[in-house]
Parts: C-alpha cells; structure tokens; sequence
C-alpha cells in the first residue's frame, strides 16, 4: 500500500508521476479531502480534467478505481446492488429436484435463508466501495451527478455522511475504512445543497496557456514541440472566440495526437480545416471558424515565439 502524501507538495508531485498536473489549489483541496477523509466535489465545463483527477489519484496512491457513471433515471437498484434473480431461480429448481415431498419444509426455511446471502449479491459501484481492499480504501469517482436526479442526491446522502447503505433483507453495511470520494459534475444543473455541504468544492477552470503546453507535453510527449506550442495559441485563441462549445483540455490532447498521426509538424491552414472537428463538436461552431477565421487563428499561432 503506498502511504498517502504528508504534504500539499507531496500529492502534486504524486499526480505529476502520472501525468497529471495539478496547480496548488487543486492539490490543496485533494489533500484535505484525503486527510479530513472529506468528499471531494469537482465542477468545470466538460472536457477540463475532472474524471482524469480521480483516476490520477488511484494511479498515484495504487488504489482501486470505482466508477458510477450517472445518468437520468439512475437509483438505488442499479447504483448500489441487486440480487441475482436467475442464480436465486436456478437454486430453488436445484433444490426442488434435490429433496421429495417429506423434506420440502425444511428446504423451504433453508433456501429462506440462504438466497439473500452474500451469494447472491450483486454489487454495484456504491457498494462495493465500502467492501475492505488490501491496498488500502479505493477511489470512489461518482461521475456527472448532474445527469441525475434529485431523489438520488438524496439517496447519496447516507453513503456520503456514515458511508453505509441498508439493504431490507440483510441490514446496514458499514465500511470499515471510508472510501475515497470525487464526485464530478459539469454544472448541467445545480448540485443540492446538502451534498455540498458534505463536500470540498473545487472549480476546475481552463488552464492557462502555459500549464495547457506542459500538460499536452506530459500527456502527448510524441507532438513536436513547435507544433505543440501552436497547437495550444491555436486553441486558447479559439477559446476567445464566441462558440456553443469550446474546446476542452481533452480536445487539445485528441488533437496533438490526431495531428502526429497525420505528420505534422507545424499547424498549416489546409490540416486545421480539415481536423476542427476534432476540437470543435456542433455545426454552427465549425462554420463559424472553418475558413478565413481558422486561417487567422493558424498566422497567430505561428507568430508565437
């Protein structure tokens, strides 16, 4: 089990081992999330790095990684466990062809018993994060919340409070060493205030032009450095543009790769037009720039030093 850091220093230097490059203030609020044991909250426009914090941090610390990926209509059932309906069927047919008609009582208070066992558990991402793990609590990325409802906040509360869940046909399971909580969410709707009561909040924003070229370096160290540089004048110049979208940390990565793949080594007029859609995902956004704008994005990029 690798120790968690002893300093706010320490974990940014952790994340920088994988690649990940946290400023002072995000690896501040990672650090009292992990030494409070507090969840984290994360929100930011998507495609700025929020899902990447939480699977840096379990590269970084060697935890386990569980993910619940939200979505509209999502409860309890699907989130936190279900009974393996087709297993529990197949051992009361096992069981009927087993005994006869004399030990059918006994089997009957036998197969109560036994069919909401661990055995039949199916466990899903909230639960099985209270489950113990010898390398030490995992990480538990509850993702987009915003996609989902209100009546799960709710639900979430009691995870995110005593970290238990009750289950009617067993009883409360508590974990024994809390999990590691980053909760995400792009803002799609507000977060209610209870969950971030309970939380740290961190704003995840844009980065500037700097850290985004020692990112696109630690994360796509085969783009040139001349490209490189352009690719990310390129990028923040389109983010002053008045878009639907713009492009996040995400897309500056797809396009350095996309880019290599093509053989380039500087940006050229000719390539922009035909990857933007690369870094730009509506219609109107792509009319809009595709042409004479992307043209003058391209001279301005290669006029940086």
């Amino acid at each position: 089990m690798i120790a968690p850091p002893d300093s706010v220093s320490a974990l940014a230097g952790m994340l920088a081992s994988v690649s990940y490059l946290a400023d002072t203030s995000l690896a501040t609020t990672l650090f009292l999330g992990l030494r409070l044991g507090k969840p984290v909250l994360l929100e930011g426009e998507a495609g700025v790095g929020k899902t990447e914090v939480a699977k840096a941090l379990a590269a970084a610390l060697g935890r386990r990684l569980i993910r619940l990926q939200c979505y509209e209509g999502l409860d309890a059932t699907t989130a936190v466990y279900e009974w393996d309906f087709a297993r529990q069927m197949l051992e009361i047919r096992l069981a009927e062809l087993a005994v006869g008609d004399a030990g059918r009582a006994a089997e009957a208070q036998r197969l109560e018993r036994a069919l909401y066992s661990d055995k039949f558990l199916l466990r899903r991402p909230l639960l099985d994060a209270l489950a113990p793990d010898p390398a030490g609590p995992p990480i538990l990325l509850i993702d987009e919340l915003d996609r989902t409802d209100e009546p799960f906040e709710a639900f979430l509360l009691e995870i995110l409070s005593d970290f238990q869940v009750t289950i009617p046909e067993i009883g409360t399971i508590r974990a024994a060493a809390p999990p590691i909580v980053i909760l995400t969410s792009n803002r799609t709707r507000e977060i209610h205030d209870a969950i971030k009561r309970r939380c740290l909040y961190h704003w995840i924003d844009y980065p500037t032009a700097e850290r985004e070229l020692a990112i696109l370096s630690a994360r796509a160290p085969e783009v040139p450095a001349k490209l490189a540089a352009q690719i990310v004048a390129f990028v923040q110049g389109l983010r002053a543009r008045d878009l639907f979208k713009l492009p996040g940390v995400a897309e500056t990565l797809d396009w350095g790769h996309a880019l290599v793949a093509l053989g380039a080594v500087e940006l050229d007029p000719a390539t922009v037009d035909a990857t933007l859609g690369v870094l730009l995902k509506y219609q109107d956004d792509l009319a809009r720039i595709a042409g004479p704008e992307a043209r003058a994005l391209v001279d301005g990029a290669r006029a940086k030093p």
